[in-house]
């Protein structure tokens, strides 16, 4: 069971960002900036704190390092009973996020896990 997924869009826009930006990450926040937007950006460049919780790796076909995705630990609190699906819609995107001049911004959809899903989640 994964915390976190890509909408096909999604996944074809990472390889081509990848192309251009080598390998990526993504960090959620919630903070203020782009609201609670995920944040995009090349692999290191993001300075991950103690906080941050690492929700999972996105395996993207065409890529050979999967994208890991992280949270801080403040946001997971309110989103640990939901899957997360990464996904890409027209408009404008964060000036930190490498998608911003590509005229589209990342999004996260979200569903609360089911109960069979939380017990295997949560090893019970």
């Amino acid at each position: 069971m994964e915390r976190v997924a890509l909408a096909p869009a999604a996944a074809e826009l990472l390889v081509r960002l990848t192309a251009v930006h080598g390998p990526l990450m993504f960090h959620q926040s919630g903070g203020c900036c782009d609201g609670s937007a995920p944040m995009c950006y090349p692999d290191g460049d993001f300075r991950l704190g103690g906080s941050d919780v690492h929700l999972g790796d996105l395996v993207v076909e065409g890529l050979e390092r999967p994208i890991g995705f992280h949270m801080s630990q403040s946001q997971y609190e309110y989103w640990k009973h939901t899957h997360l699906t990464v996904d890409v819609v027209p408009g404008r995107g964060s000036g930190f996020s490498v998608e911003a001049p590509e005229g589209v911004r990342f999004l996260i959809r979200s569903r609360l896990f089911t109960d069979e899903e939380s017990r295997e989640l949560n090893g019970v």
